[in-house]
């Protein structure tokens, strides 16, 4: 199995119960890109930002790292992304280990292909992290989601989107939305007048979704 690397900066007075941020860099880059939105999460949070599994460079993607192999739209190669999945599984299951204390609330997420595998984690671990935030990634279509009524087990997504996104289009954001609503998925979506990238606006209203879910 892969193993992640990982940066982390640690929460003021951390202590059991605490609040830990796990989020995952975007195609081509690296574990220390996302701790760069440090200032904008609660001073009493944990974060804690992996690296992709997968070197870029094969794929074309750059000298960084990467969470699966994109094919085109909202097609992904399945074995990469599942091979990413299990890591990260095992990676949230050592947390303990790796903040130094137990975790209260563990909230999942990432920009771009981070948002898409935080996601899709979520959706396919349902229970194991407390919320998910998707900034600008988009739902692949192998991912198969039961059409249930509303349940106590699913896992809140904030999704966060750039109407001028033009690397993941706004039309995956729509398509992407609407098969969660229809598989009754807690679904906060938020669109913003931006491109493919983040700004202060939607830290903050991630950080909102996440003390009022």
């Amino acid at each position: 199995m892969l193993t992640l690397t990982y940066d982390i900066t640690r929460a003021t007075r951390p202590k059991d119960g605490a609040t830990v941020a796990v989020l995952l860099h975007g195609r081509g880059s690296h574990s220390a890109d996302l701790q760069g939105l440090r200032s904008s999460f609660p001073e009493n949070w944990a974060l804690v930002t992996p690296q992709g599994p997968h070197p870029g460079n094969p794929w074309g993607y750059g000298p960084g790292w990467a969470w699966y192999q994109h094919l085109e739209e909202d097609q992904v190669v399945e074995d990469t992304l599942s091979q990413s999945l299990e890591a990260l599984d095992a990676f949230l299951m050592g947390l303990p280990r790796i903040v130094g204390f137990v975790p209260g609330r563990i909230v999942l997420g990432g920009f771009s292909q981070g948002g898409t595998t935080s996601m899709t984690y979520a959706l396919t671990h349902p229970g194991s992290v407390m919320a998910a935030l998707n900034l600008s990634g988009f739902l692949p279509n192998s991912i198969d989601i039961p059409v249930s009524d509303l349940s106590p087990n699913s896992t809140p997504i904030f999704w966060g989107h750039g109407l001028r996104d033009h690397n993941v289009p706004m039309a995956l954001a729509i398509s992407g939305r609407a098969r969660l609503n229809r598989a009754g998925v807690p679904l906060v979506a938020r669109d913003y007048e931006i491109g493919h990238w983040i700004i202060p606006e939607e830290i903050a209203d991630s950080v909102e979704f996440v003390e009022l879910a």
